[in-house]
């Protein structure tokens, strides 16, 4: 890689890292990050595909209470570097992604740990600025606070400045290494992974109210006719709808179907 690839790619782990825990961009996302890598590394259709994969699979993950669920930072950025390390050497497109998707469930784990230990230092640092709070100072509030997040981008930016850093030659031999068997289950895997997505996230949403749209979802789906964004815009329309009357029954059985559709609007 050349030294602004290296650079730019940098730039985009801190970003994630720090979005990790702010939320507001949406850097950490799999599909963002990756076709960010692939973006400034010149391979953009191999990130927007190795991001979408990356998607599919942290649909279900959500930090619920004080479990905190792997990251999808450090997991999406070692495995976008990992996967131009190995376009560089010439590998096949199919097969670097799928080793690239095995390699970015175990570094989710590690990046679990170290979010932790940041999260666990960043108690400290609220201490911290208690005390400067109390003493009006808010220069020393701020810069506490800008440690904090720093301290987040460092996390995922830190792994990914030694990837970036290792031999060519190293990775392309490590993920030239692996047998035969084991690729043709990654790429087995790489295609259950939307499903896995999906799977998890109706195990989470599903109910007895919610069953009959995952039909009827499905059904449409399956209409070549109908595009993506037509099945979106139905859904849309039926959640409209289903919200209103669920709102017009628990006020009584004499509502308005068009005033309710356009207070759920408003909000």
């Amino acid at each position: 890689m050349s030294l602004v690839t290296c650079l730019l790619i940098l730039i985009v782990a801190f970003l994630a890292g720090v979005e990790g825990v702010l939320d507001e961009f949406q850097f950490h996302q799999p599909l963002v990050a990756c076709t960010l890598v692939g973006l400034v590394s010149g391979h953009l259709i191999e990130g927007v595909l190795l991001g979408g994969y990356l998607q599919m699979m942290a649909l279900g993950w959500a930090n619920v209470g004080a479990a905190v669920a792997p990251d999808v930072a450090l997991a999406s950025i070692a495995s976008s570097i990992l996967m131009v390390h190995g376009l560089q050497g010439n590998l096949p497109v199919d097969f670097v992604i799928s080793v690239s998707i095995a390699i970015a469930i175990p570094l989710s784990v590690i990046g679990l740990f170290l979010t932790k230990f940041c999260r666990t230092k960043a108690i400290q640092l609220v201490q911290k600025m208690d005390q400067a709070a109390l003493q009006a100072d808010f220069k020393a509030m701020e810069r506490q606070q800008l440690f904090g997040i720093g301290m987040q981008g460092m996390r995922v930016m830190l792994p990914a400045l030694l990837l970036v850093l290792l031999p060519n030659d190293w990775i392309i031999s490590l993920i030239g290494a692996c047998p035969v068997v084991v690729l043709r289950g990654l790429s087995v895997a790489k295609g259950l992974i939307p499903a896995l997505g999906f799977a998890i996230v109706i195990n989470v949403l599903a109910s007895k109210e919610t069953w009959v749209f995952f039909a009827l979802g499905f059904i449409l789906a399956g209409i070549s006719s109908l595009s993506l964004v037509g099945v979106c815009i139905i859904g849309a329309a039926m959640m409209l709808i289903y919200m209103a009357l669920k709102k017009g029954t628990d006020q009584g059985t004499n509502f308005d179907i068009d005033a309710s559709i356009s207070d759920l609007l408003d909000r």
